[in-house]
């Protein structure tokens, strides 16, 4: 289980170093950081596929994404800063769990002939076991293109030269002399993520498609109707029932597959038909596909969900919030949500709730001190 979570450098997290429970919700006013942590998550999940450097060149580069204010923020007993760095450029993640923890360190681009000039470096990049970084609990150390692996009590220099846009978690996955390495590697893979599910006039969950059995929904929620029926069929059929009948009273959701191609559709009370995907309010498609998002026969070890809330009827609220509660008990779950009601629904349920705030531009917790914080340490360059 995550315990921490560090941010340095990223947009108005300049430094946020914030403890995590089995079930956290994260909120905040509009403009507060809450959508920047929920992409350091992301681009902390996205170094395990060598995606990370490409997410950052897609919002402009390190020079857009980095935080723009004092190195030393604008707390009490800090001076001022000049327009000269003492420090290098740096953006930093990583987090802490009971058994690997990792950090990672982006950098400026050494000056070179490349078309590729937004690419930021990866400058270092470390795994240790347990949550405290120290000497002896380092398993694997990378510093520039060099990397190190712990066998026993020596260290084992890696052959491998990395290139400074290629992650040690995407190279390095040898399982005898690394076995860290790859552990790590497929624990951020499994991380889930739903920001985006779409309930427009073209979203493809209100089209009819192929389907296989997906124990996953999609991150688009795409494959709606498949997940739904794959749960119906090898998961929790009588949750999915009753999810839909807390929601919608009476009404029950079907999977109609003829020549394999699935759709979803509604029944309810009243009505001499089921309604099809293509005729559900938005809202109520978004409720069904949390619902394949939720009850999930495949429980991640992760689950970021980001702004549940979008488009819903108050009402669905609270059965929204027995779905999320009911799937803590299977994933570690963080949740970034602005609703009061939701929130105080899934604070009933036992969730650790922060709140930030901005203060001269910087994201911070609101109620930690400078002695608060979890214990964290940043490798060195």
């Amino acid at each position: 289980m995550l315990t921490t979570v560090a941010v340095e450098g990223y947009r108005s997290l300049r430094s946020l170093v914030l403890p995590l429970g089995p079930f956290t919700v994260v909120t905040g006013a509009n403009g507060s950081g809450k959508s920047s942590l929920y992409r350091s998550l992301r681009l902390l999940a996205a170094a395990s596929r060598d995606g990370a450097i490409a997410a950052l060149a897609a919002e402009g580069g390190l020079s857009s994404t980095m935080w723009a204010g004092p190195e030393n923020g604008t707390r009490a007993g800090f001076p001022t800063q000049g327009t000269t760095r003492s420090g290098p450029v740096a953006l930093k993640l990583g987090f802490a769990s009971d058994d690997l923890s990792y950090a990672i360190d982006f950098g400026l681009p050494q000056p070179s002939r490349t078309a590729f000039s937004l690419d930021p470096e990866i400058k270092t990049e470390n795994i240790w076991s347990g949550q405290i970084l120290r000497p002896g609990t380092l398993l694997t150390e990378r510093h520039g293109p060099s990397v190190r692996v712990r066998t026993g009590d020596d260290w084992l220099r890696h052959e491998l030269k990395l290139a400074p846009w290629s992650s040690v978690l995407s190279e390095v996955g040898d399982a005898r002399a690394a076995p860290e390495v790859l552990a790590l590697r497929e624990t951020l893979r499994s991380w889930r993520f739903y920001d985006s599910l779409r309930t427009d006039a073209d979203a493809e969950a209100r089209q009819a498609h192929i389907g296989t059995r997906t124990p996953v929904l999609s991150a688009s929620g795409s494959d709606l109707a498949a997940a739904l029926q794959t749960i119906r069929e090898i998961g929790v059929a009588a949750e999915l029932d009753a999810a839909v009948d807390r929601a919608f009273p009476g009404s029950r959701v079907g999977v109609d597959a003829p020549d394999g191609r699935f759709a979803v559709s509604l029944t309810q009370p009243g009505l001499l038909r089921p309604l099809g995907a293509a005729e559900l309010s938005d809202g109520t498609l978004r409720y069904l596909l949390w619902i394949a998002a939720l009850l999930s026969p495949r429980p991640a070890p992760l689950l970021v969900l980001n702004e549940p809330e979008t488009s819903l009827h108050p009402a669905l609220l609270e059965p929204l919030g027995e779905l999320i509660a009911a799937a803590s008990k299977n994933s570690q779950l963080i949740v970034v949500s602005h609703s009061a009601p939701l929130i105080a629904a899934l604070g009933r349920a036992g969730a650790l709730v922060h709140e930030l705030s901005k203060e001269n531009g910087e994201t911070r917790l609101v109620g930690q001190g400078l002695l608060d914080a979890p214990r964290w340490s940043w490798p060195s360059r």
